[in-house]
């Protein structure tokens, strides 16, 4: 074994008996390292004698060469940095290079939502003279109207609802609690569920809202499949997910005029970055609203 296998085995050995990383974080490390140490070989450059710029080509072949994603570029500089780390504390480089490359700014994705009619369409399929209809059409309602996510309305309690204040007490990230406003549409459809569903649907007197059909609390995948199988019966051609109905409750309160800092409150988030992201859609659709209004164009 040379002295760079002798070195990559020291390293995992570091990250399995000190670290105490999982064999899943070692393999990715390992296979990030070896193929950097692969590239070094074809292009005859010793590990431990590199220059600045060589990371700087190693980098422009991920991206050029390669055409590799920015989250994946980053991971790998991440790994790399890591065990220069540890060739440093161990007297093997004279410094860690890596340490000086800024890892690339991640692609940011917006946010897919429903449009107003998209909307209306869905809330249309499910069948409100069936136990199951009423149900999932709840589901629906709750998330739009609420932008809660998937993993806090499965865990709403009968008892954190207020029916004549038509609020929910939600159990956000980091045992965070915040109040849920909810309207009209909402409300109706609820009455509609604990009345007409949620009785024969409630087997073992389950103290969760939203039950499955076996009469247990529903899980975030359950919600994901009910809704994959309602948009199948629309015009919609869109990959749905169950988070693109809190997208739409964000984007829609900011183009109806609320304003950021309301939003950000009402999704939960703790930073007003995160909720910023929505503010590139509804620009979007301003400069739409413009091109098509202004007369000097």
């Amino acid at each position: 074994m040379d002295v760079e296998d002798s070195n990559l085995r020291k390293y995992l050995e570091y990250l399995e008996y000190q670290r105490h990383y999982s064999s899943y974080t070692i393999d990715s490390y390992y296979n990030d390292i070896i193929e950097f140490l692969t590239y070094l070989e074809k292009e005859e450059l010793d590990y431990l004698k590199l220059e600045y710029s060589d990371i700087r080509l190693y980098l422009m072949y991920l991206k050029e060469k390669k055409q590799e994603k920015s989250t994946s570029i980053s991971r790998k500089l991440s790994s790399l940095r890591s065990y220069y780390n540890f060739l440093e504390n161990n007297k093997l480089v004279k410094s860690n290079l890596f340490s000086l490359i800024t890892s690339p700014k991640k692609e940011q994705r917006l946010p897919r939502y429903f449009e107003y009619n998209e909307l209306e369409e869905l809330f249309n399929v499910p069948d409100l003279k069936t136990v199951l209809g009423i149900r999932d059409r709840l589901i629906m309602e709750i998330l739009y109207a609420t932008g809660i996510r998937v993993g806090e309305l499965v865990n709403i309690k009968i008892k954190d609802i207020n029916k004549s204040e038509r609020t929910i007490l939600i159990h956000g990230k980091g045992s965070k609690e915040r109040i849920a406003n909810y309207g009209e549409y909402a409300s109706d459809i609820l009455k509609l569920y604990l009345s007409d569903s949620y009785p024969s649907l409630n087997k073992y007197h389950s103290e969760y809202l939203i039950l499955n059909n076996q009469g247990r609390k529903i899980t975030e995948r359950g919600i994901r499949y009910i809704l994959t199988n309602m948009i199948k019966k629309t015009s919609i051609h869109k990959n749905i997910s169950p988070h693109m109905l809190r997208h739409s409750f964000a984007t829609h309160l900011l183009n109806e005029g609320c304003d950021i800092l309301s939003v950000k409150e009402l999704l939960g988030h703790e930073s007003i970055s995160s909720t910023q992201i929505y503010t590139h859609i509804t620009n979007d659709k301003l400069k739409e609203i413009y091109l098509h209004s202004f007369p000097r164009k």
